[in-house]
């Protein structure tokens, strides 16, 4: 069998990959499971429960199932809406028995993630909005400005009501990848947030993604670059709620390319405004995890315009073992992608860069990352155990900061399975 075929029945398994099983709650990372940190004990009230209650931002166009529930498919929606999604870790489980799965690797039985009622809180107008160009201005109509800004007002009494019930008045922002349906995000992100200790406000931002079949991905990929102006207009309405101290943002996949976008251009905007982004965004930390970007873009895009100095920190999950990646590298003609980038593939300019940048780190995995290797950030134990040490506890990276990481080079560190287990 050619090459051509091979790659294209690879990417037709791919495709047909996110939906085939059903979900089981990730694997405990081994912070938890070698005593290292606890974090469950400190959950109080309503937290303390094997439901999951996630607040959503979605220009997903709102569907129907058989029953009349309402659901979010691939289809795109010019007017972003939010609102709660109910995401039940392991039906009828009390949280004691939670907690106890929660901390060892070799739990009784698996626990199934199962995705309750979506309830939409309310719906920005649409966009464009209507505008009048005066002198080489733009003057958008009243009525409709006035509409979005009574739905923000909204969003933010939701966000405050959430932020009430924690200590840490953060919010963790989480923009799904390729081929994720609304439900395989939603999951993603409650389970993410209920290892991080469940403090702050979970956010999901889901695009219309998932079309699937052999034309999915081209599909996904424009609809990355349409949904860029709704996630700029989240990100400004999370800086402009005077209760979020902090904005944390977990980028996957094709994610990551919707992520940057929308942050390049807010933090030009900025700029060009003179204010200064990190303080008007409030960005803490940013990852990109298994980034399906093209690293020369990337250098021209992110380092040329820099979007590091915006950002609190950033840090970049990268593995060899990334076959969704290497698929995507294939496509594109070879050209390396940033999320299976190694050490050795820099050169001696682009280690001077990683020299003089202490905000940016590079982790690279050098174990398993599960059927394609494309989740590892929290289906691989040493992964997720490193993203709790990095953005929970905001650890620097290196043995002498809480982060036993190995260093490859400035900035560059790799770990693999037996992270955090071994003395």
């Amino acid at each position: 069998m050619s090459l051509r075929i091979s790659t294209v029945l690879l990417l037709f398994i791919v495709v047909l990959n996110g939906c085939a099983t059903p979900r089981v709650l990730m694997p405990s990372p081994n912070v938890y499971v070698a005593g290292h940190e606890q974090l469950f004990g400190d959950i109080d009230g309503e937290l303390k429960d094997h439901r999951v209650q996630l607040l959503y931002v979605t220009d997903r166009a709102p569907e129907q199932d058989e029953s009349g529930k309402l659901i979010y498919g691939f289809k795109r929606s010019s007017s972003a809406a939010f609102g709660t999604a109910t995401v039940e870790i392991g039906e009828g489980t009390s949280w004691e028995q939670l907690v106890e799965q929660s901390l060892t690797s070799e739990r009784s039985k698996p626990i199934r993630l199962r995705m309750g009622t979506i309830t939409e809180l309310g719906r920005f107008p649409p966009t464009p909005f209507p505008f009048k160009a005066k002198g080489g201005f733009i003057e958008p109509d009243a009525k409709v400005v006035a509409e979005a800004r009574a739905r923000e007002r909204e969003l933010h009494a939701e966000i405050n009501r959430r932020l009430a019930l924690t200590p840490r008045k953060q919010v963790w922002l989480y923009v799904h990848g390729y081929n994720n349906t609304f439900d395989d995000a939603a999951f993603t992100l409650a389970e993410s947030w209920h290892f991080m200790g469940r403090e702050g406000v979970p956010i999901l931002y889901s695009w219309p993604a998932g079309r699937g079949g052999l034309t999915g991905y081209a599909y996904d990929r424009e609809s990355g670059e349409f949904t860029a102006y709704h996630l700029k207009q989240l990100v400004k309405s999370l800086a402009n709620d005077d209760r979020v101290q902090k904005i944390n943002i977990l980028a996957h996949s094709r994610g990551t390319d919707v992520t940057i976008t929308a942050l390049r251009e807010l933090f030009i905007e900025s700029r060009a405004a003179g204010i200064d982004p990190l303080a008007r965004f409030k960005i803490s930390s940013l990852v990109l995890a298994a980034p399906d970007l093209d690293f020369s873009v990337i250098q021209q895009r992110v380092m040329t315009e820099p979007i590091g100095p915006g950002v609190g920190h950033v840090t970049i999950y990268v593995s060899q073992g990334d076959r969704a990646i290497g698929l995507s590298e294939w496509l594109f003609g070879g050209l390396t992608r940033l999320g299976t980038l190694q050490f050795g593939d820099l050169g001696t300019r682009q280690i001077e860069i990683m020299e003089t940048v202490g905000s940016l780190d590079i982790v690279d995995l050098r174990g398993e990352g599960g059927a394609f290797g494309h989740g590892y950030f929290h289906t691989n134990p040493a992964s997720s155990s490193d993203l709790i040490l990095n953005t929970r506890f905001e650890r620097k990276a290196g043995a002498e900061y809480g982060r036993p990481l190995k260093k490859l080079g400035p900035g560059f560190w790799a770990i693999d399975d037996n992270y955090l287990l071994l003395p």
